[in-house]
């Protein structure tokens, strides 16, 4: 059970220590065009990411959804045709992954505005991107040091696997810019209640 709580507490110290390291102009930037897009009832906002950062994308959707938004998840089949003054927004720790770029290079050719939010800044998906928003992850360790060296010098691998620490932080992140853009919209708690589901499986 040891592991458990470590790294829970892990977790917690990284999505603390990114709410430090975050920009604050990228931040604004994105919610700024959040805002100008809620405000243009013809824009709609298409999130998308592979694997558990598209669960992410879809848990951030829905909140879009709950605020007023047209809002679409990639890969479903009720996505409609995205055009210019839509946004897109892709999420992927590495900036690299495949699908994501290759969409991310067709919202662009149509004249949507991109956001990514990914680690990697000067990444394929970073470079093709209007809006960065700079998410931490996961520290790669050196392979060229021996782990005798690693420990001397304070590097470990984090107790939480593969992506988890970017993908768990964009999620606190997002869920932070929903309650900012409830302030700035002028919603409340029951104005998302009034739009969630009302049939449920």
């Amino acid at each position: 059970m040891m592991y458990v709580y470590k790294t829970m507490e892990e977790i917690a110290n990284f999505i603390y220590f990114a709410s430090k390291y975050l920009k604050e102009h990228q931040v604004e930037e994105f919610i700024n065009l959040l805002v100008s897009t809620y405000n243009n009832k013809w824009s709609k906002v298409l999130v998308m990411g592979a694997g558990r950062s598209g669960l992410v994308a879809r848990a951030f959707a829905m909140r879009l959804m709950h605020l007023g938004y047209n809002a679409y998840v990639l890969g479903d089949t009720i996505v409609p045709s995205v055009k210019k003054g839509d946004v897109v927004i892709a999420i992927s720790g590495s900036g690299t992954t495949k699908l994501v770029v290759a969409a991310a290079e067709t919202a662009k050719h149509v004249g949507a505005k991109l956001v990514a939010l990914t680690s990697y800044p000067n990444s394929p998906l970073g470079q093709l991107a209007d809006v960065i928003v700079e998410i931490p992850g996961r520290t790669k360790v050196s392979v060229s040091q021996d782990y005798f060296s690693r420990q001397i010098l304070g590097i470990h691998e984090p107790l939480a696997p593969l992506g988890t620490l970017f993908e768990i932080t964009t999620q606190a992140f997002l869920d932070s810019v929903v309650v900012e853009l409830m302030h700035r919209l002028g919603k409340t708690e029951e104005d998302l209640k009034e739009a969630h589901a009302n049939i449920e499986l």
